[in-house]
Order: C-alpha cells, then structure tokens, then sequence
C-alpha cells in the first residue's frame, strides 16, 4: 500500500513538471508568433531600426505583461476554488465522518479494489490524515501544492518574454536588406521547434504540431507585413 502511493506521488510530480514545462513552451510560442507579427508588420511600413526596436519593446513588454496577469488572475480562481473545496471537505469530514468514511471507501471501490480492502484502506487513510485522504481521491488536490498564482504568472512573463527576444533581436540586428528574411525564417524554425517539443511532451504527433504551428506563424507574418504595406503607402 505505501509502495503504491509513492510511486502515484512521483507520477503526478512528473505530470506536474510536464504541464508547467508544455506551458512555458507555449509561452515562448505566443511571445515568437505575436511580436514576430508587431515587427513584420512595422517593417512593411518602414525600415527605420529605431521604429522597429520601439514597436518590438512595446509588445514584447505589453503581451509579457497581459500574460503574466491573466495567469495570475486565472490561476488565482483556481486556487481559491481548490481552498473553497478543501474546507467543504475538512465540515463534512467534522459534522460526518462515518459518511465520509463510506463515500472514500466507495471511491476506492471504483478504483479497482474489492469491498473489503477497500473499506481497510480507507479506514488506514482516514486514521492517518482523512482530509489528505480524501483531498487527493476525490477531489484530486494535494494539500501540500497548491496552484501557486505567482509562480504562473512569473513564469508566463518569463516565457513569452524569451520568445519574444528571438524576432525582436531578428528584426533589429541585421543590416537594412537582411532583416526580414533573417526574422522569417528564424521565427519559423523556432517555431518549428516549438510545435515538435510541444507534441512530443503531449504524446501527440509531431508532424500535425508542426504543420499548424509553422503555417500559423507564417500566416500571422503575411497579413501583418501586407497591412503594414498598405499602410506605409497610404501614409505616404
């Protein structure tokens, strides 16, 4: 029995590292697609560097910014609902133990175990600690890692911050010529990156991934430099 839950500890430690680390590859992906898009379309209207470094800040810092704050507010819902569910379960697990004590054997019971080793670990649970007990069977939270709103919204800045720097460094650094063929086929590759790891920590096929991430960023590209376009020539 306690073998089991170690091993279920470290499986779900693992799925945890795994979601933080897909998330922060699709933060970087959002921080390339959308200041690549803010600096191609500039680049259509003009290629003066100190224009393109200015619009490439802003939205690297605004798109950081609104995406560490709707983590933050996201994730602070949800930890509000994990607190909210947690003191539910700790007044019925003090107003009816021996209903609460049937409801875990019953849950256990469904997992696979038959009545009576069901009913023996739940009671072997319940003596040890009920609300962790019943935290992570029914409600599927552990008490001890709780959704940290912080640490979402610092590493959503930090993310899309990091794949922000790519077009904004590629649009900026090379000579007059070179800047837009050097910023479309870094973004792209990078994208291509991003799509491959993102698929291959899902467990999904890379090729779909890649394909959408790829001509997804490639068409955000397109439309942004064809308004730029016609908007430096309607400004001029």
């Amino acid at each position: 029995m306690t073998e089991a839950t170690h091993d279920e500890a470290h499986e779900g430690a693992l799925g945890s590292r795994l979601n933080w680390l897909r998330a922060g590859v699709l933060g970087a992906n959002d921080g390339i697609v959308s200041t690549a898009g803010l600096v191609v379309g500039v680049a259509g209207a003009t290629d003066d560097r100190g224009a393109l470094l200015t619009a490439g800040l802003a939205g690297l810092l605004a798109g950081s910014m609104s995406m560490a704050a709707g983590e933050y507010v996201s994730v602070s819902t949800q930890l509000d609902s994990e607190k909210a569910a947690l003191a539910m379960e700790r007044r019925e697990l003090k107003e009816q133990p021996e209903a609460e004590l049937e409801e875990l054997t019953d849950l256990l019971e469904q997992r696979g175990l038959s009545r009576e080793v069901a009913r023996e670990a739940a009671q072997q649970l319940t003596e040890r600690d009920a609300l962790r007990a019943h935290a992570r069977v029914e409600l599927g939270i552990d008490p001890d890692d709780l959704t940290n709103p912080w640490h979402a919204a610092g590493a959503s800045f930090v993310s899309f911050t990091v794949g922000a720097l790519l077009p904004l460094l590629a649009i900026v650094l090379p000579p007059g010529g070179w800047r837009l063929p050097v910023t479309v086929v870094s973004v792209l590759a990078s994208l291509f990156v991003t799509g491959w790891v993102s698929a291959r920590l899902g467990a999904a096929d890379p090729r779909h991934a890649v394909l959408r991430n790829v001509a997804g960023g490639a068409l955000a590209m397109g439309v942004t430099y064809l308004a730029g376009v016609l908007l430096g020539a309607a400004g001029t």
